[in-house]
């Protein structure tokens, strides 16, 4: 079920309207520290289009998700975790955890992670 960009709390975020401890911006991607860190390093990296989940990802917005995990790719380096390693988590719908319903990506770092993961 879509929600309405109005109501979405990452939309929000995007336009200074809630606080968030930025990260990253640029044109097309929005990155920010999670309020509830699972790891030393947890952020969110999400586009600033609306998208509200992977299963809406098209061919005419499928470019945004290269942008993100760029974004992604120079975060890592930039806050050190890039040659260790780390995670890139996406939920999706209700049994996949989704909790936002706007398209972003979990990025955990900085410990050891678990296999299997859920």
């Amino acid at each position: 079920m879509e929600i309405n960009m109005e109501d979405c709390l990452f939309c929000k975020i995007i336009k200074g309207e809630i606080p968030s401890k930025k990260v990253y911006e640029d044109d097309f991607v929005y990155a920010f520290y999670d309020i509830s860190p699972q790891a030393p390093t947890h952020f969110l990296v999400i586009p600033k289009e609306h998208i509200c989940c992977a299963n809406m990802i098209t061919a005419e917005n499928s470019s945004v998700v290269s942008k993100c995990f760029e974004a992604i790719a120079k975060i890592a380096n930039d806050l050190g975790i890039a040659d260790d390693g780390y995670r890139v988590i996406n939920n999706c719908g209700e049994l996949g955890q989704q909790t936002v319903k706007h398209l972003h990506f979990h990025v955990l770092g900085g410990r050891q992670m678990q296999w299997p993961p859920g």
